[in-house]
């Protein structure tokens, strides 16, 4: 099979002889590299040179010279999440396209070794990356970015707001008073056994700061959370699936539910229907993020909006004037979450019973 001819690739050495010059003063030049003695006719010199032949630098090369790679991280908790979860590609699209409008590459980098933390720091220790997005990572590597963060590396930690800990930047929504605002509208609708799943352990700053909302609501209305009311996920719909069964089996009775997230959701509520409940008549539902199925659910699921393609272009936009030098006077910045009201939390109980 005949493979299509390629153009042979301009080298450095032939902007050299173009221009007169070495090539070490050809990579000073189109590398930006200052206090080299080369002046100004020599620079552009070697600009003309390289735009008549229409050399492109080898990225290598020039992150030799240079010290940077043109290249961030978004590093995620395990990369089966991204399989089951529909956040993350929102957000990593949001991460893509803004980097790419800079001009930076974005590597995808999971915490395969859960049982290693700080694993990421090899990025780092080897200088592929300029800086490093991180989304919801366990408690376990709190300490890892501080030490980053301290170092001074560009760093910003998206959907948790690690306060506690000085110097680490953070894109987050606020996400205690979201999963209050959910649990208050079960509460007003007349539900006092209400149910929550987590979207996944508790060692996830995301998942606890949801169940600190759902009892603060609860608390609110002088209702006492019972432990058998509570459960977690892991991402996927089936573990919605899975958790929900688990609970029903040890009791039933319940009449609500706010799910960690819509995937959540979508798995609860199958095993609802698996049961033989009803989704709103029996058991209502919210569920969070709103995810672009949400809207197309049967019923159509009521959720907090929390838009991550927004989150993700705020927080490589943050990354970038970290990268650029800039040391932002805020630290954390947080959104609202709103509500958005559909079919699955059906009417009040009272209006039910009337």
């Amino acid at each position: 099979m005949n493979r299509p001819k390629t153009t042979p690739r301009v080298t450095s050495s032939q902007v050299a002889k173009l221009a007169g010059v070495s090539r070490t003063t050809v990579s000073f030049v189109l590398n930006d590299v200052q206090q080299m003695g080369i002046s100004v006719e020599t620079r552009d010199r070697v600009l003309l040179a390289a735009r008549q032949l229409g050399y492109v630098p080898n990225a290598a090369a020039r992150s030799l010279v240079s010290g940077a790679t043109g290249t961030v991280a978004m590093i995620v908790p395990h990369n089966e999440h991204l399989q089951v979860d529909a956040f993350i590609p929102q957000m990593l699209a949001g991460v893509n396209e803004t980097c790419h409008a800079h001009g930076y590459k974005v590597l995808f980098e999971p915490l395969v070794e859960a049982s290693r933390p700080g694993g990421f720091l090899d990025l780092v220790d080897s200088r592929r990356i300029d800086g490093m997005i991180v989304l919801n990572v366990p408690r376990a590597e709190d300490v890892h970015l501080a030490h980053l963060a301290a170092e001074g590396f560009p760093l910003v930690v998206l959907g948790s707001n690690l306060d506690q800990h000085a110097g680490i930047y953070s894109i987050d929504v606020e996400t205690r008073e979201a999963a209050r605002t959910a649990t208050r509208h079960l509460l007003a609708l007349g539900h006092r056994r209400i149910m929550h799943i987590g979207f996944a352990s508790d060692e996830f700053h995301g998942v606890s700061e949801r169940l600190y909302g759902y009892r603060d609501a609860l608390r609110e209305y002088g209702v006492e959370a019972n432990p058998a009311w509570i459960a977690y996920a892991n991402y996927s719909a089936r573990s919605g699936y899975e958790a929900m069964q688990t609970m029903l089996a040890r009791e039933r009775g319940m009449t609500a539910l706010f799910a960690g997230n819509d995937t959540i959701a979508f798995g609860a509520i199958a095993a609802l229907r698996d049961a033989g409940l009803r989704v709103p008549e029996d058991v209502a539902v919210v569920g969070y993020d709103d995810i672009p199925l949400a809207a197309y659910a049967s019923p159509p699921l009521t959720t907090m909006r929390t838009l991550p393609f927004e989150q993700g272009c705020a927080s490589a936009t943050l990354l970038l004037r970290l990268m650029a030098g800039e040391r932002p006077a805020q630290l954390h910045s947080t959104g609202a979450v709103p509500l958005i009201v559909r079919a699955s939390c059906g009417k009040s109980l009272e209006a039910v019973h009337d």
